[in-house]
């Protein structure tokens, strides 16, 4: 006799009683974008429903997020002034550290993340210490620890590591607890592959690098054992959640990564994700909403247990009207 599985995709009561995988507003984190000046609210061009702000209008950003039921922001940064150490990526008057203060007087019940690097802040584009043109693993990581403890001090709930430097994790954790910041957790960046997929985000953080490119510190898109090496040594050095960055190509890594480990487990779906559903449908080839929900559904379903989006108010709003 054969299996009639057909029974249970009957009608949509009964598929979505024995649905799998349910996607929830509080599965999102929402990337946003911070800037220098005053009432900026300026679409990014290459990532269309999103925006540039300025920290007074930051207040309607929040609102937006907190409406749709999102418990999460990730903030990034785009300096006034930027130059060979990174500077304003470590200063307590930094647009980071200034963000983060404003959200916390805007809310008090959105989970502020920081993204922790400093390509956004160098004049060179890169994310460390350049010497004969290359980034100094061992004096970065004294800057990355600055940096992670200038968000904490500023108010932080969580820092985000992104910059792939080895020994990271361990630094970070290091000098938070020194400074009496035990209790700020740390959500590694740890499979983070050199993409193609970066394209819009560079555009609208302008950290693309100056010259040459990030594959020696960001990992190569073939490799899928040395990603789990990444993520056991950043378990190891007290990551509290672990990362892969791009999300949809790397399905793989992720089911990888939650069947060897019991850490929770985040997935940035970025903006080249983004970007090409955004496009296709501007020129009516796809179904942006069924489309966005179907690839959002696929990396939770994979395993990740959160999901950094540039779809998050989108998504929440489609989810709580269907």
């Amino acid at each position: 006799m054969f299996r009639r599985h057909r029974r249970l995709r009957k009608n949509e009561a009964i598929r979505s009683m024995v649905r799998e995988t349910v996607l929830m507003p509080e599965d999102f984190i929402y990337p946003l974008f911070v800037i220098e000046g005053e009432n900026i609210k300026r679409e990014i061009s290459s990532l269309p429903g999103n925006y540039h702000y300025s920290l007074d209008r930051l207040a309607e950003a929040i609102k937006e997020v907190e409406e749709a039921g999102v418990r999460g922001v990730i903030l990034f940064g785009i300096p006034s002034h930027k130059d060979e150490i990174g500077s304003g990526a470590f200063d307590s008057e930094g647009i980071i550290q200034k963000a983060v203060r404003k959200i916390k007087e805007i809310s008090k019940d959105i989970y502020v993340i920081t993204d922790v690097c400093m390509c956004e802040y160098t004049s060179h584009g890169h994310c460390g210490i350049i010497h004969d043109h290359d980034v100094d693993n061992d004096e970065t990581l004294e800057y990355i620890g600055k940096v992670a403890l200038s968000h904490a001090k500023a108010g932080a709930d969580m820092v985000a590591p992104s910059d792939m430097m080895d020994g990271r994790i361990q630094i970070i954790r290091d000098v938070l607890d020194d400074a009496g910041y035990k209790n700020v957790p740390i959500m590694a960046y740890s499979a983070k592959y050199s993409s193609a997929f970066y394209g819009p985000f560079r555009e609208a953080a302008g950290s693309a690098p100056e010259f040459g490119d990030r594959k020696s510190y960001q990992m190569d898109p073939a490799n899928l054992r040395e990603a789990m090496l990444e993520i056991e040594d950043d378990i190891n050095e007290g990551a509290d959640i672990i990362m892969v960055k791009p999300a949809l190509s790397y399905l793989d890594v992720i089911r990888w990564a939650r069947d060897r480990y019991d850490h929770p487990i985040a997935a940035y779906s970025v903006s080249g994700e983004y970007a090409m559903v955004k496009a296709g449908a501007k020129l009516g080839y796809i179904d942006e909403k069924k489309i966005a929900l179907e690839m959002l559904t696929s990396i939770k379903r994979a395993g990740a247990d959160m999901i950094i989006t540039y779809y998050a108010v989108e998504a929440s709003r489609w989810i709580k009207n269907s």
